[in-house]
């Protein structure tokens, strides 16, 4: 016996069922246990044992934490919140068991409905080899960055995030939102990645073969700032899986199934997500900690 959503139902869910069919239309229990495959002895104890709600004190802290962000979280990320911000000993299990019963429901990532944006136009400018080689690691802030660009399909037209990684933590350390993924936004990601990295820092940033990253003004920038250059494979996103992971999950958490009236609105409301993933936003690989506290805790350490 299943659910409407198409889950199987509780022992109990089934009693309440067979409850009320019993006598219609000269039916009898008997007849619905036997075509529900169920026992009178677990009938009987199901109706006597209803069951219980799973950690009702934890409702209210549930649900406040799912709405962080505007469709909601996973329940590994509900729970890590608990125990940090609350001190609550609690399973991930038991959370995810939790927004079942209140009906909080992550949802689940589907393929785009569109062609996924790509800044490939062949060898036109200066290319660099894979010294990153999927090795996402990093000992140290200002160690290995990467960067990418990924487009929102809205009523408008299209916008595009242009953000700069730091894989110590996966700290957006500068980014740039742009109605146009042109050279102009990448001086502008350039300018905010300049004025966050520390005087010294001399890191790797990887991103992909997209033509921006081959332009003479892009290559020559890095170079007078002692930044190394790194670059994917042609046609493997894997090499950027990094930067991939991280805009599949503001994807999920942002930006699916929503639109704004003006591009302005938009970028608004993208800039205030990327505050919240580095200041708020709290990952397993990351000791549960948002990756600015992550960073901190690693340059005192």
């Amino acid at each position: 016996m299943a659910r409407p959503d198409g889950g199987e139902a509780s022992n109990w869910e089934k009693s309440q069922v067979i409850d009320a069919l019993s006598g219609l239309d000269g039916v009898t229990k008997g007849d619905l246990l036997l075509a529900a495959g169920m026992p009178w002895s677990t009938y009987d104890y199901a109706r006597k044992h209803p069951p219980r709600p799973t950690r009702p004190e934890l409702w209210e802290a549930v649900e406040e934490v799912f709405s962080r962000t505007p469709n909601g979280c996973g329940h590994r990320q509900v729970a890590m919140c608990l125990r940090a911000e609350l001190g609550v000993r609690v399973a991930d299990k038991t959370v995810l068991k939790v927004m079942r019963e209140i009906g909080l429901r992550c949802g689940i990532r589907r393929r785009r409905g569109h062609r996924a944006y790509s800044s490939y136009m062949g060898r036109v400018g200066e290319t660099f080899e894979n010294l990153l080689g999927r090795d996402f690691s990093a000992s140290r802030p200002w160690e290995k960055l990467a960067t990418d660009v990924t487009e929102f399909v809205q009523p408008w037209g299209k916008a595009y995030l242009a953000p700069v990684l730091d894989l110590c933590g996966n700290r957006v350390v500068s980014w740039s939102i742009s109605l146009s993924p042109n050279m102009e936004q990448q001086e502008e990601m350039l300018a905010g990645l300049w004025e966050a990295m520390p005087e010294g820092a001399t890191p790797l940033l990887h991103s992909d073969m997209g033509w921006q990253y081959q332009h003479s003004g892009y290559v020559g920038q890095l170079g007078s700032h002692g930044v190394r250059q790194s670059m994917s494979r042609k046609g493997n996103c894997l090499d950027n899986a990094c930067v991939e992971g991280f805009f599949g999950h503001l994807k999920d958490e942002f930006y699916r199934g929503r639109e704004w009236a003006t591009f302005e609105g938009f970028r608004r409301d993208l800039e205030a997500y990327l505050t919240h993933w580095n200041l708020v936003r709290r990952q397993a690989a990351l000791m549960c900690l948002p990756p600015v506290e992550y960073q901190r805790r690693m340059e005192a350490a």
